[in-house]
C-alpha cells in the first residue's frame, strides 16, 4: 500500500490519554491496529518540516496537561508535556517563577516546543528548551516508557533523551512529561536599541558579552541590535548605561547604513545611536522578532542557523523585498540563528527566494528549517541537501522506532520511508534498557 503525503482526515481515530499510563496504552494497544502515528498537539506547528504521511491514528495530545509537582525552593517543576506554555508560565509565576524560555509561540505545548526545538530570544542567556530539562519521560513504539534524569522510570543506556527528542518533530517517540529547571521573574527588564547591519551587531554583540554585561537576549529585528538586561531595578540600571557608553564608543557611524540600498537595513540617521527604550518600545520591537517567526497567512518562514559569523553575512546579504516580494528578517546574532518571513508575491517568488536562501545555508555548512509554507508551491521539498548527520538520525530513529510508527514524512529525504507494517506487534521498541 502506498501512503499519500497529507495530513491526516477527519476520519482517522484519534486518541486524547490524560496521563503517562494512558499514553503508554494508546501507543502499546495500537500497534496492529495502528501501526502509524502522528502526534499532535496544539496545531502551531503543522508546517515545521516535511509534510507527514496519512497516519492510521492520532495521538493527541491536547488533553495531557497539568503540574504534577513544582518545587519552588528548589526552582523545579515537573509538568504533563501537552500543557501550554503560557498557562505553565501564568502559575508559575503566582510563585514568582518562571520557564527562561520565550518562543512566539507561547500556546504551544511543551512536548511541542521541545519537538520543534523551537526558542526565542532568551537563548542568548538561558540557552534552549534542551537546556532547561533536568527529567524526562518518554513513551516508546512499543509502548514503554523511558527517562533520563530526574523522576527516572526507565534509563536508556547512552542516550541524553531531552538532547535527542529536541528537534526530532515527534518521530522517535511520544514526551509524557518533563521536569524542567526555573528561573526567579526579573524584578527589572531594560533593552538599548541600536542601529545596526546583522554583521556589525554581532562585533557589538561580542564586545557585549566580553565587557561582563551580561545580556539575557541579544535580538536583532528591524534592522537594530536589541540588547536586554534583566536583574535587579539598579543592576539593569547601571548596565544599560555601560552598554550605551561601550556602544557609543564603536565606530557606528556607519553601522546601520552597510546596506542602505535595502529597506531592511535602512534606518534614519537621527534613530542610530544606541538608546534605551520604554518599556512600551521595547515590547513593540521584541513583537516585531515574533512577527516575524509566527508570520501570516500566505507567508513562507523559514529559520536558519550557522556559526554567528557566518549567518550575520547571509542576514546581511537579503535584501527587504525581492521584486513583489517582501522579506523581513529578524534573529539572535549571538548565537547565529535567523528567521526570515516572505510575504506578498506568488508562489514562483516564493520558490526563488526560498530556494536561494536554502542553497545559500547549505553551501555555509548552516541548516535551514521551512516553518510555514503557504506561500510555496506544492511541490517545495521541505529539506535541503542531507547534512552530515543524517547517518546518526537513521541510526538513532532505528534505535528508538525501528517499525517507524512515529512521524512517518516529517524527514522526508532523509530519514527513509517506514517499512509496510505486518499487521504483528512489535517485539519491542529497539532501546536497550541501563
Amino acid at each position: 500500500m502506498t501512503r499519500s503525503r497529507t495530513a491526516p482526515p477527519a476520519a482517522v481515530q484519534r486518541l486524547r490519554p490524560t496521563d503517562l499510563a494512558e499514553v503508554c496504552a494508546a501507543v502499546r494497544d495500537t500497534a496492529s491496529s495502528a501501526p502509524r502515528l502522528l502526534l499532535a498537539g496544539t496545531g502551531s506547528a503543522t508546517g515545521w518540516g516535511g509534510r507527514p504521511e496519512t497516519p492510521d491514528a492520532v495521538l493527541d495530545g491536547t488533553a495531557l496537561t497539568g503540574v504534577v509537582a513544582h518545587n519552588p525552593a528548589d526552582m523545579t517543576v515537573q509538568v504533563r508535556a501537552g500543557t501550554r506554555l503560557s498557562d505553565l508560565q501564568a502559575e508559575l509565576a503566582q510563585s514568582g517563577q518562571r520557564v527562561a524560555f520565550d518562543p512566539a509561540r507561547s500556546d504551544a505545548s511543551i512536548a511541542g516546543l521541545l519537538a520543534t526545538a523551537d526558542a526565542g530570544p532568551l537563548q542568548q542567556g538561558y540557552g534552549m528548551l534542551r537546556d532547561l530539562v533536568i527529567g524526562i519521560t518518554v513513551v516508546l513504539a512499543d509502548g514503554t516508557a523511558a527517562g533520563s534524569g530526574g523522576h527516572v522510570i526507565k534509563n536508556v543506556a547512552g542516550y541524553d533523551l531531552a538532547k535527542l527528542f529536541h528537534g526530532s518533530l515527534g518521530t522517535l517517540g511520544a514526551v509524557a512529561e518533563v521536569v524542567l529547571r526555573l528561573h526567579p521573574l526579573p524584578e527589572s527588564v531594560r533593552t538599548v536599541a541600536v542601529t545596526a547591519a546583522p554583521s556589525h551587531a554581532y562585533r557589538l554583540a561580542t564586545r557585549i558579552l566580553a565587557g561582563g554585561l551580561e545580556p539575557a537576549a541579544l535580538g536583532w529585528a528591524g534592522g537594530r541590535l536589541l540588547v536586554r538586561l534583566e536583574g535587579t531595578a539598579d543592576g539593569t540600571h547601571r548596565r544599560a548605561a555601560a552598554l550605551r557608553e561601550l556602544i557609543a564608543d564603536d565606530d557606528i557611524a556607519d553601522a546601520g547604513t552597510s546596506d542602505a540600498g535595502t529597506s531592511e537595513h535602512a534606518i534614519p540617521d537621527d534613530d542610530a545611536g544606541p538608546r534605551l527604550l520604554t518599556a512600551h518600545e521595547a515590547a513593540e520591537h521584541w513583537t516585531e522578532v515574533d512577527r516575524v517567526s509566527l508570520g501570516g497567512p500566505g507567508d513562507t518562514v523559514l529559520r536558519f542557523g550557522a556559526l554567528p559569523t557566518t549567518a550575520a553575512r547571509i542576514a546581511d546579504a537579503l535584501p527587504g523585498d525581492d521584486g513583489e516580494v517582501g522579506i523581513r528578517t529578524a534573529g539572535s546574532v549571538g548565537v547565529g540563528v535567523y528567521t526570515v518571513r516572505l510575504h506578498g508575491g506568488d508562489a514562483a517568488g516564493h520558490r526563488a527566494v526560498a530556494g536561494r536562501l536554502r542553497d545559500t545555508v547549505d553551501r555555509a555548512g548552516g541548516t535551514c528549517t521551512l516553518l510555514r509554507r503557504d506561500g510555496l508551491p506544492d511541490d517545495f521539498p521541505a529539506w535541503g541537501r542531507p547534512p552530515a548527520a543524517v547517518p546518526v538520525m537513521r541510526a538513532i530513529k532505528h534505535s528508538f522506532d525501528p517499525r517507524g510508527r512515529f512521524g512517518a514524512g516529517r524527514f522526508a529525504g532523509w530519514l527513509p520511508a517506514p517499512p509496510e507494517s505486518d499487521g504483528e506487534h512489535p517485539d519491542d521498541s529497539g532501546v536497550k534498557e541501563a
